[in-house]
């Protein structure tokens, strides 16, 4: 027994030996392998920085080579002002009368992108030059690019913060940042302590976010355009609404790192169906140094689909994390009306103060990617169109130029100090960017809202005449006007705008009617002041007409009418259209009578008195000044502005057909040609200043029921239309 015992004994105290061996010479080893690895890492990062065009390593050194305590110090950073709130580390004095953002002088280089960003502060409406005046101070220290491998890296960020004139602990300043963090970790740390100063950043963590002081943007790429952008590419609620692919994404695949797991498992859910992701591996200096054996597979199925086909065939993209939260795939998806399946856990969706994400994307968990597929096919039609239409409204609204982006982000910020738009002003067409909250206090007020939640719409209308010319005798069209239409039962009043450089004639010479009418004496220098937002105008509904149109009431109350089904939009006789011309390599404008229009003339035409106020406080003093110094633009800018702001054409009303033609007699009408040419150079002005051209062809034409049927006059509505004499508009 005791035998047995000893050889029991003897036998463990072996085995025990040979596990403390074994486990010492792992340890060993494992010590080696780490130490080759980081050493492997660290070659890596050198050839890294060298293949960036770094002119020198010794560039990064500092960075690269930081004690313990240096991070620690540096983390710290980052959390330093985590209580920063707008009451407590934002100085609200200078913003109470007015929103102003000054851009400190560029002293020395700056990026492409970071020079469009001031750039676009400095063309907007929000800009001084002056900074005792600024509510928001924008330096002109280029923050953008934070990886230490750039070599758009700004060196020793604190010091020239601390030397700007105004910085004062960065309270009242805001810093751009699209990248953060380097290889291979990509932390969120920028390098300085930004201190009070406002943060919008890209990718950036929920864990970091101040909620209702930082903004978090969407990451942009540098051939972003600078201002206008494209539309998004659902023109129309095409059906059917399942796409082709279910679920589609393309993109590069990490083979090691942060952001690898994702797109590693991604492979687990495409069914090469319906359900199309594709990997590559080949992406870097050193990948096929890593590949694993799923790469060649990968790399050769990655060729054979086209991602712009993928992105307009699919009902869903998917918006992986990349080494950072954010990706290119989210605006990318956004713009081709692709609904964004986000799998990025802790990232702060772009303006997520304002923007509600849940009607645009969705949102899901890089733990439970098993679960995608089933979640998209439970969800119906329904919810797909309404989901991909306001993918397409977000992305003309706020994301398709640097332009909307920098302006949203500043209008963010303005909502913090001043009168907020509310959510619903933020989430429906046509946008916060061009609703004015100072105009009114109530969502009926504005001609977005009223047929779309079902608001009253108004039931008179304003007349305001525009007189450019004084008043030759008694019987001039203007008297005619004025009578016609005040026997409008939906007329509230007549307002002569008297921009005439003569004396007003007495009140005995113009025509008594029914309804007030007022004589506003403007500016006769000043041809936008027909547009100016007049107090004495208390009607939504304006009629505006030059003083020589002849209309006869029945005209007007059928425009009316139509107006009150459109009351966002321009309804009104006299058209026009524009088209590219391709001789010139520019727009050009006609009269001539064809299908289609783009333009309706403001001589004679119905639309908000919104649009007053957008015209003076929206449209750039540039703008303003241009049509000021020239003749017969404004009426292009009005149309230029509404289109802009809704998207839609206008709308154009019975028949009028005969228009201005520049043969005369068989010879050329000299006035005319030169007034068409003036049109066409104001237009190519207009479309250089907004980006893009905004004006929509359309081909409706809405006319009264029985309008030209052979049937008894007296079964009309508006028996007066088509008797009466055709004008030349």
């Amino acid at each position: 027994m005791q035998a047995k015992t000893r050889y029991t004994f003897s036998f463990l105290s072996v085995i025990v030996m040979f596990l403390l061996y074994k486990a010492l010479f792992h340890s060993k080893q494992s010590g080696q392998n780490v130490s080759e690895n980081r050493k492997s890492q660290y070659d890596q990062l050198r050839n890294y920085a060298t293949w960036t065009g770094s002119e020198s390593n010794d560039e990064f050194g500092f960075d690269l080579h930081t004690s313990p305590k240096q991070r620690r110090e540096s983390r710290k950073n980052l959390y330093k002002n985590r209580k920063c709130r707008m009451d407590t580390c934002f100085d609200e004095t200078n913003c109470r009368k007015d929103f102003k953002v000054y851009v400190y002088p560029i002293h020395g280089k700056i990026s492409e992108s970071y020079s469009r960003i001031l750039s676009s502060i400095r063309n907007s409406r929000f800009y001084t030059p002056n900074a005792a005046e600024a509510c928001l101070l924008v330096p002109s220290i280029d923050m953008l690019d934070r990886d230490v491998l750039s070599h758009e890296f700004v060196i020793d960020a604190q010091s020239k913060f601390r030397k700007l004139p105004y910085w004062n602990g960065g309270r009242n300043h805001i810093i751009f940042n699209l990248y953060s963090g380097t290889w291979p970790d990509y932390s969120e740390e920028l390098g300085f302590d930004i201190e009070q100063a406002i943060l919008a950043k890209a990718s950036f963590t929920k864990q970091l976010f101040r909620p209702g002081f930082d903004i978090s943007l969407p990451l942009f790429g540098k051939s972003h355009p600078q201002k206008g952008g494209a539309r998004g590419d659902l023109q129309a609620n095409n059906f059917p609404v399942i796409r082709k692919y279910l679920l589609a994404f393309k993109g590069k695949r990490y083979l090691s790192g942060i952001g690898s797991d994702t797109r590693n498992a991604l492979y687990h859910i495409n069914n090469g169906y319906d359900i199309i992701l594709l990997t590559t591996c080949r992406h870097g200096k050193d990948w096929y140094k890593l590949k694993d054996v799923r790469c060649d597979h990968d790399n050769a199925e990655y060729e054979k689909h086209d991602y712009q086909i993928l992105l307009h065939n699919s009902t869903f993209c998917l918006v992986p994390r990349g080494r950072r939260l954010g990706s290119f795939r989210f605006l990318e998806s956004l713009q081709a009306a692709c609904i964004p399946v986000i799998l990025s856990n802790g990232w702060e969706l772009p303006f997520s103060e304002v923007i509600d994400w849940k009607k645009a994307s969705i949102e899901g968990d890089e733990r439970l990617l098993l679960q995608i597929p089933s979640i998209l096919r439970s969800i119906n039609d329904e919810r797909i169109l309404l989901l991909r239409q306001q993918t397409q409204f977000l992305w003309e609204a706020y994301f398709s130029s640097v332009d909307k982006i920098v302006t949203t982000t500043l209008q963010i910020i303005q909502d913090r100090v001043q009168k907020p738009r509310s959510k619903l002003m933020w989430n429906h067409p046509p946008g916060a960017l061009t609703i004015f909250p100072q105009y009114a206090a109530s969502h009926a007020a504005f001609p977005f809202f009223t047929n779309a939640f079902g608001e009253e719409v108004c039931q008179q209308f304003t007349a305001v005449i525009h007189m450019s010319s004084p008043i030759l005798s008694q019987s001039a069209p203007i008297m005619k006007l004025i009578k016609n239409v005040a026997k409008s039962s939906y007329a509230s009043q007549v307002i002569i705008l008297w921009n005439v450089d003569r004396p007003l004639p007495p009140k005995s010479k113009w025509p008594t009617v029914s309804i007030p009418l007022t004589v506003i004496e403007g500016d006769a220098k000043t041809t936008s002041s027909r547009f100016a937002p007049l107090a004495a105008i208390e009607t939504d509904a304006i009629l505006s007409l030059d003083s020589d149109t002849i209309l006869s009431t029945d005209e007007v109350d059928f425009a009316f009418c139509v107006w009150r089904e459109f009351p966002e939009r321009i309804v009104g006789y006299p058209a026009r259209s524009h088209y590219w011309d391709e001789t010139q390599s520019a727009w050009g404008y006609t009269s001539r009578w064809v299908n289609e229009y783009s333009i309706v003339l403001t001589g004679a035409a119905f639309y908000h008195r919104y649009y007053n106020y957008l015209y003076t406080n929206f449209i750039s003093t540039s703008l303003l000044d241009h049509v000021d110094s020239v003749s017969n633009c404004e009426h292009l800018l009005m149309n230029f502005l509404v289109a802009h702001v809704t998207h839609l054409p206008p709308i154009k009303v019975t028949q009028k057909k005969r228009y201005k033609d520049v043969m005369v007699n068989g010879a050329k009408n000299q006035d005319l040609i030169q007034q068409f040419t003036q049109q066409e150079n104001c237009m190519n002005v207009f479309v250089k200043t907004f980006g893009y051209m905004p004006l929509i062809r359309s081909q409706l034409r809405l006319d009264p029921v029985l309008y030209k049927d052979p049937v008894s006059n007296l079964r009309k509505r508006y028996r007066q239309i088509e008797t009466v004499e055709s004008k030349t508009w």
